[in-house]
């Protein structure tokens, strides 16, 4: 078994505790069904935010809606780079896998343009 990590984005619509939930749980749910995770497969997973978010920590709703209570995870704004995609949320989840597992990155909303 080793490990391999999985890379999520979505853009968030309003700095705000509901909006960035939404936006967490739409992204995470997405990843989860595209990649069949289970909490249980998790190493740790790694949230960030572009600047202009900081309504709330990301992996809070992972942890309460998600049951994600024993997985590792932390939170930190992404670099500020000029001109770059704005209200943006970014995942990266580590998983336990077998060696053939091949992830499937998911990006969503204007987040899509990350991957052009």
């Amino acid at each position: 078994m080793i490990t391999k990590g999985i890379r999520g984005a979505i853009t968030v619509e309003e700095n705000s505790v509901e909006k960035l939930r939404e936006a967490t749980l739409v992204l995470l749910k997405e990843m989860i069904s595209k990649n069949s995770i289970t909490p249980e497969k998790v190493s740790h997973a790694i949230f960030t935010t572009t600047t202009d978010i900081n309504a709330a920590f990301p992996a809070k709703f992972a942890r309460l809606d998600l049951g994600w209570e024993n997985v590792a995870m932390m939170c930190f704004h992404e670099l500020d780079v000029p001109d770059s995609l704005s209200m943006c949320l970014r995942v990266l989840i580590v998983i336990n896998c077998e060696n053939d597992f091949i992830p499937e990155f998911v990006y969503l909303k204007g987040a899509k343009t990350l991957r052009n």
